[in-house]
């Protein structure tokens, strides 16, 4: 058995040992291998709970509904409010922690509900190498990391979820909605909505690994340098529907797409 195998057992055996789990479900790659596995493993005594916000894309609550229809798996939508959140709509560095400290408590009072003896979150070892406040919150509230458990990579939990036919394993990564602020500008649900259809746009046209970030009024686009070229030549389109949505300026990052450019703000 190779590395990667030898992994995808110590995942299977470790989720087996739980006895019972609810998994924090978003639709991404990582939670939907972890949740594939862990319905497999343990049948019904597997719980899939998506957290439905205004922070979260709608289409990612479709993909979610949809893929624990196929596989037959127990699945509960909770909604929750950023109102409900103290500090939330602030948007400090921390807000991660603040809003992953809110969902999982929500999400282990279900968990208690429905006779679930464990809680999991998706992280993997690349997420260690990141600015990820999160990763305290559900450290504090005994949330288990079963893909960090098994010392498992995206490109492997890419590769394992390729060869057990999931459609996430090509999938890219999408963090939330809330992700696209400036640490300290005030989270709306008005400006939500402008990224969530922006960003909805730009997937139409066929763009897979992008971000808008949102700056007051201001978007800023980010695609990889390759893509650069193919995004200027749609100015004339992007701009006035940027526009209509309510930006004011819609610029191009110049640097390229890089995952939690936002963090390089922050001190650490």
């Amino acid at each position: 058995m190779d590395l990667l195998h030898e992994k995808y057992q110590h995942l299977q055996d470790y989720i087996r040992s739980l006895g019972s789990l609810a998994v924090g479900y978003s639709s991404g790659v990582d939670s939907t291998l972890m949740l594939k596995v862990a319905h497999d493993v343990l049948g019904d005594k597997a719980l899939a709970i998506t957290a439905t916000a205004c922070w979260f894309p709608a289409r990612e609550r479709e993909e979610a509904l949809e893929f624990c229809k196929q596989e037959g798996i127990r699945h509960i939508l909770v909604s929750v409010m950023a109102d409900e959140i103290p500090g939330f709509r602030d948007n400090p560095p921390n807000r991660c922690y603040i809003c992953k400290k809110a969902l999982f408590t929500r999400i282990g009072e279900i968990a208690k509900e429905q006779g679930i003896a464990y809680i999991a979150e998706g992280s993997n070892m690349d997420d260690l190498g990141d600015y990820r406040p999160g990763l305290m919150a559900v450290s504090e509230l005994g949330v288990v990391s079963p893909l960090r458990e098994a010392n498992l990579y995206k490109a492997e939990i890419r590769q394992l979820s390729q060869e057990l036919g999931l459609p996430t394993w090509s999938k890219p990564s999408f963090a939330c909605l809330a992700s696209r602020f400036v640490y300290g500008e005030t989270i709306t649900d008005e400006k939500l909505n402008m990224v969530e259809q922006a960003e909805n746009w730009l997937m139409e046209k066929g763009y897979t690994q992008f971000r808008v970030r949102i700056h007051d009024r201001q978007a800023r686009i980010e695609v990889p340098p390759e893509q650069i070229p193919s995004i200027a030549d749609l100015a004339s389109e992007i701009t006035p529907f940027f526009k209509q949505l309510g930006f004011l300026y819609v610029t191009l990052d110049l640097g390229g797409y890089k995952m939690g450019s936002m963090n390089l703000m922050i001190n650490k």
